[in-house]
């Protein structure tokens, strides 16, 4: 017999299955997957699924085999197979099949040929959307999280192809998110060896973006096209997709490798080492500036479940602790993202951070503080351009900081927004404090000065907007007595805010913006004052603080360094306590103080400067003009007019539209 003759009968004892696969294969790869026989070789293993392992391993085998001795046509027509055989078998015999057919895609994966990993890329992804019967309890995909990750950062010197292996990267990504997420073993993808690998990746590609506003808002819905050929837009929705999927267990694995993460180029992509502690967004220096740092925490708040809002801030927040010794412009653009997640997050659910939100800031302003008060004191004696300009970033820190407080603050309901002020006057080194006030012992008077100034900048912004029902609840005696305490008066700075914070509280029916600028106001009712009746828990409060409120507005009145500004400020508490807080008693009480003002000036036993003299009597007279026609009494009328008359003849000085206008009047 011939040698054909016996190869011929040695191919009729081979396994049918063999034969079946073998007839799939034609003599040139040119003509592509034989479909007759890919129909029998189906037909089969859907009729003996007991085969379909073998099939796999077969197949496996030749796919080896040709990859090995480059021969991609039939590596092409293998994986075509596999993929028709995947579709078309949906039985609990698959599993087998499967691991077969992971350990091909692995195969091409591992090739350095793109074509190669393009093409198992594709294959797994068909394999992701597929629903298997049963849940595999023994399956992982580690392989695929660290190959699909490697292939996000390709580094090939032709452009399209570096592109289109990015592409498939994150396409696998995506496909071993849906995979796991949908099978039952979903809770292995959010460990943090494999989130470590798959979050930085897909932040690699976003940051490729041109547009970095497109990413600012709720996903949106990209164009087929911009999808596939785009690796940061593609990128992008993956990442959001992983987000949504995240619960409150894995929320902060799938958040926390944005700050911190291992060395993600271990796979054979550059020649760092690994396991090398790295920060994305620290090693790429993303905070300064921040551009994208912020796109991105906007893409987090707004595609993770709003009850998890908490969890972002509580990272945020803790990486600023991290980079606390860092540059001033470094922390304030962690403080800015904070600010941002913290705009996002106040529309649904802050959580149980509110606090802790508020305390990790203040700390940052004091630490902020002392970093700038150390740089002055270092650089004693000689000015220089770096040391003004460390101070100038702190600022920058200082009012990132507050502009937060604020904005956090003004977005809490009433009853937290109340515990806030509390908590933040609690904090303002006064003297009598408690020992809950920030530490201010090592700072000295500069440094204390400034971390109140800080503070009351902060509480006036939170106080900015709220509406008590009742005085009582908007000023109760722990707030209010700190607030009016001397240690606040030493400075004109500080009493301009005290007395725009009590403005805050007092004005409930918005007249303050009327009462800007101090003036005569020739006719109060062009103003349409808005007023209540007085509550009778008003009326309590003013028997039991109002000589403390007077008290303060005197003492205010005799200081030195007061500027004109204070002196609009305080009339605008007279007029504002007139209107909210009084009754006649109250306005017998303010006609005394306006009177004892007036003597100030007069009798002038504290030798105050002209200038406060003359602004003490303006201020006197625009306050006696707008009470009189509040309260309607036409004698005092008459008599407030006339003196106003005679003195805008013969001491206009006197007058808050010549003294405020040009201050040498009156020397």
């Amino acid at each position: 017999m011939g040698r054909k003759g016996v190869c011929c009968c040695c191919a009729a004892l081979r396994p049918r299955y063999k034969r079946l696969v073998d007839n799939i294969f034609p003599e040139d790869p040119k003509d592509g997957l034989v479909k007759a026989d890919m129909e029998k070789l189906t037909f089969y293993a859907v009729s003996a699924p007991e085969k379909l392992d073998r099939i796999g391993a077969y197949l496996a085998e030749r796919l080896s085999r040709d990859v090995i001795r480059h021969r991609y046509g039939y590596v092409l027509i293998a994986m075509e197979a596999l993929d028709q055989l995947l579709m078309a078998c949906h039985s609990q015999s698959i599993k087998p099949f499967v691991e077969s057919f992971l350990h091909m895609v692995a195969k091409l994966l591992e090739s350095g040929e793109p074509k190669l990993q393009v093409l198992g890329t594709n294959s797994f992804v068909k394999f992701a959307n597929i629903e298997e019967d049963t849940p595999s309890y023994h399956r992982r995909y580690d392989f695929f999280v660290s190959r699909f990750s490697a292939m996000c950062h390709s580094c090939d010197h032709d452009p399209e192809t570096q592109t289109e292996i990015r592409i498939a990267g994150i396409r696998g990504i995506q496909g071993v998110v849906r995979k796991t997420v949908n099978d039952e073993l979903r809770a292995t993808i959010w460990e943090p060896q494999h989130m470590d690998k798959i979050v930085p990746s897909l932040l690699f590609n976003m940051q490729k973006i041109d547009d970095i506003d497109s990413r600012v808002g709720p996903p949106s819905s990209p164009t087929g096209g911009e999808k596939e050929e785009n690796p940061a837009v593609l990128a992008e929705n993956c990442f959001r997709e992983l987000l949504g999927r995240a619960t409150y267990g894995n929320m902060n694995n799938a958040v926390r490798p944005v700050f911190a993460i291992k060395c993600t180029c271990v796979f054979g992509m550059c020649t760092r080492k690994a396991a090398i502690p790295n920060r994305h967004l620290d090693h790429h220096r993303l905070w300064d500036p921040n551009e994208f740092a912020v796109s991105c925490f906007k893409i987090i708040m707004y595609s993770i479940q709003a009850q998890y809002s908490h969890h972002v801030i509580q990272e945020i927040l803790g990486h600023l602790d991290v980079r606390k010794r860092d540059s001033p412009r470094v922390r304030a653009g962690i403080i800015q993202v904070l600010l941002e997640a913290v705009a996002i997050a106040a529309k649904g659910s802050i959580g149980p951070t509110v606090l802790e939100v508020f305390n990790t800031l203040l700390k940052h302003l004091r630490i902020s503080v002392d970093f700038e008060l150390g740089d002055r004191r270092s650089s004693a004696g000689s000015a220089t351009f770096s040391t003004s300009s460390k101070e100038s970033d702190e600022r920058i820190v200082q009012n990132a900081i507050i502009q937060t407080i604020g904005f956090f603050g003004s977005n809490l309901p009433d009853y937290q927004r109340s515990e806030i002020m509390m908590f933040i006057m609690g904090k303002v080194p006064v003297f009598g404090a408690t020992s809950q006030s920030l530490d201010t012992s090592h700072l000295g008077d500069l440094g204390t000065r400034r971390i109140q100034i800080m503070l009351l900048r902060s509480l006036l912004m939170v106080t900015s907007g709220y509406k008590a029902t009742t005085i009582t609840n908007a000023l109760p005696p722990p707030f209010l007595d700190p607030l009016l305490s001397p240690s606040l008066m030493e400075d004109s700075e500080l009493r301009q805010l005290v007395l725009e914070i009590l403005h805050n509280l007092i004005d409930r029916h918005d007249n303050r913006a009327k009462l800007r600028g101090i003036r005569i106001i020739p006719d109060v009712s062009d103003l349409k004052i808005k007023r209540d009746k007085i509550s009778r828990q008003d009326v309590s409060f003013m028997k039991k603080h109002g000589q403390q409120l007077y008290r303060h507005i005197y003492l205010g009145c005799k200081e030195e360094d007061n500027v004109q500004k204070n002196f609009e400020l305080l009339f605008t508490s007279l007029a504002l306590t007139t209107i909210e807080l009084a009754n006649e008693e109250v306005v017998i009480d303010l006609i005394r103080l306006a009177i004892a003002l007036q003597d100030i000036a007069i009798i002038n036993e504290d030798n105050l400067p002209m200038f406060n003299r003359c602004g003490v009597m303006a201020l006197v007279a625009a306050y006696l003009n707008f009470l009189s026609q509040m309260i309607a009494v036409p004698a005092f009328c008459q008599h407030v007019s006339k003196v106003i008359e005679t003195r805008s003849l013969e001491a206009s000085y006197f007058l808050p539209e010549t003294i405020f206008k040009d201050k040498c009047n009156c020397l």
